[in-house]
């Protein structure tokens, strides 16, 4: 039975190297001292929900995970030459692609083999990936036994990138194929409300673009937007608000290019802000209303004696 009491979840979509723009994005929410009960997060959102489970949704926190994503421009995690990664996973079905490098830069930044779903102190955490075997998408986090890490490397084990992760039975790839703003899992952890950080951006594929690659991005587009549509309207129907945060750059970012790093978190943080400004009515403490309301009743009252007075005297 799900606890009755509120639960706000941050939802971090997918969305490769535009995952700085969540950066900026957390910045903004800290500032505003929003802090979640639920984390929830699908391939690049996975690993910026992880880390800030971990380490905390404080500034401190957060400019430590800036770091790590200039570091990662550097680091070269995802090649730009995604034709010759697909070509190369098609004569070589053994290679492990992307993975060990990804699976080295992880560990190389704290997120260690040895952490746990249990470690995670004040807040709750959820990954999203998804199985090709069932179909279906798979939520890690219900166990506290779980590693983070191998969590977090299913979620973003984005073809060709890095091929499917075969695991107890489960043909494991990104979390986006099935669920890239996984507001479902969020509900079914017992979100009451939910901020949700969406990286989706169909300008990356222009509407004139042809040819078979085109092709296979627009229908990737189109299968994320439909199931993103889906998930918002079940938690219409729940009737659990959602305050959706779309972050996109000033030109669309392609998933493998890291370079833009420090300009998407500066976006992110003004995009979030100037959005979170608009949320300020509802976040406001309930006193200074009933102090102006008591100081405008105590205005009045002397008045009202004054007008009796003048009217007992005449």
């Amino acid at each position: 039975m799900q606890s009755m009491s509120k639960q706000l979840a941050l939802v971090l979509s997918g969305g490769g190297a535009r995952g700085a723009l969540q950066v900026g994005a957390l910045r903004a929410l800290a500032e505003a001292n929003i802090r979640p009960d639920l984390l929830v997060g699908t391939s690049a959102g996975a690993i910026n929900a992880a880390f800030v489970a971990l380490r905390g949704m404080n500034q401190a926190s957060i400019e430590t995970l800036a770091w790590h994503w200039r570091d990662a421009a550097k680091s070269e995690i995802l090649t730009s030459n995604y034709v010759w990664v697909t070509l190369s996973s098609l004569f070589n079905r053994s290679g492990q692609g992307a993975y060990p490098r990804m699976r080295d830069f992880f560990i190389a930044h704290g997120l260690t083999p040895n952490l746990c779903f249990g470690d995670i102190q004040g807040v709750r955490l959820f990954v999203v990936a998804a199985n090709l075997n069932c179909g279906c998408p798979i939520v890690y986090g219900t166990d506290p036994q779980e590693p983070i890490l191998d969590s977090v490397l299913a979620s973003a084990a984005l073809p060709p990138w890095v091929p499917p992760i075969e695991k107890d039975g489960q043909l494991l790839i990104d979390g986006g194929v099935l669920s890239n703003l996984p507001v479902e899992a969020a509900l079914k952890q017992g979100a009451t409300e939910i901020v949700a950080l969406d990286l989706s951006d169909s300008r990356e594929v222009p509407s004139n673009a042809r040819g078979w690659l085109a092709l296979i991005a627009k229908l990737r587009n189109m299968a994320e937007q439909r199931q993103m549509e889906l998930e918002l309207a079940l938690a219409k129907a729940r009737q659990v608000p959602v305050r959706r945060i779309v972050l996109q750059g000033e030109k669309p970012v392609e998933i493998w290019d890291f370079g833009h790093a420090d300009a998407l978190m500066e976006r992110g943080y003004h995009i979030a802000r100037e959005e979170i400004a608009r949320w300020q009515p509802d976040h406001q403490p309930v006193w200074p209303g009933w102090l102006r309301r008591l100081l405008k009743m105590s205005n009045a009252n002397p008045q009202k004696e004054r007008g009796t007075s003048s009217q007992i005297s005449k």
